[in-house]
């Protein structure tokens, strides 16, 4: 990830003057994609959620940058996340999707979360790429329509296995589901979860190691 800088500008103060203006102004700032300086401006942005939303159990900013990359290798155009917590990880992949001119669908269960997910996303001008939707993942998966090109899973970890079920016929072959915390074994169902993507006759899996937690990369035959 790099801004272009122009001889003798400080791209950083920049975007933080942009990001302090843009509270000022009576909407959210509008970025565009390969506009460097509203990416400054957004990742200014989600190292503020860092610093004041605490206890959202996000995603590393390596995680982050990992999913952006990997949105963008695979020209991804469908995303469904489950888990939107305060909508951290669905900002980094909303940045993936501005420049393959994809959009994410994303389930958060907490009405509390849900709200702060809508303000965040509103604030950096994504609503038209992401779409935010309250509700139980277990219920709402079965209503949408597929095909998606990849799904990340960081929900409740006891229903890793439940929501893999429920994903998988909406994957497209050659399609991806992701998963977080994979590495934390000691967290109920992570363990049963990697047993049956490790198995399974229609994945095959691998770990990337971008952050403590870990994520599983499973590609559907």
């Amino acid at each position: 990830m790099t801004v272009s800088r122009i001889p003798g500008h400080d791209t950083r103060r920049t975007a933080s003057l942009l990001l302090f203006f843009s509270f000022l102004l009576p909407g959210p700032v509008s970025v565009h994609a390969g506009d460097n300086t509203a990416r400054a401006t957004i990742l200014e942005y989600l190292e503020y959620m860092r610093e004041t939303q605490r206890g959202m159990m996000n995603i590393a900013p390596a995680e982050g940058t990992y999913l952006e990359d990997l949105i963008r290798d695979m020209d991804a155009r469908r995303v469904l996340e489950i888990g939107t917590s305060n909508g951290y990880s669905a900002i980094w992949m909303g940045l993936g999707l501005r420049e393959t001119g994809g959009n994410l669908l994303t389930l958060e269960i907490d009405d509390e979360r849900y709200q702060l997910a809508r303000k965040n996303i509103g604030e950096i001008g994504m609503e038209a790429i992401i779409d935010v939707r309250p509700g139980d993942a277990v219920e709402e998966i079965p209503r949408l329509e597929g095909p998606f090109d990849l799904v990340f899973i960081d929900a409740w970890k006891p229903d890793y296995v439940r929501y893999l079920e429920l994903v998988l016929p909406l994957v497209r072959s050659g399609g991806i589901i992701a998963a977080h915390n994979v590495f934390h074994t000691r967290m109920d169902g992570i363990r049963e979860y990697r047993r049956v993507i490790d198995n399974h006759p229609q994945l095959e899996t691998r770990y990337v190691r971008e952050g403590n937690a870990g994520i599983s990369v499973s590609n559907k035959k």
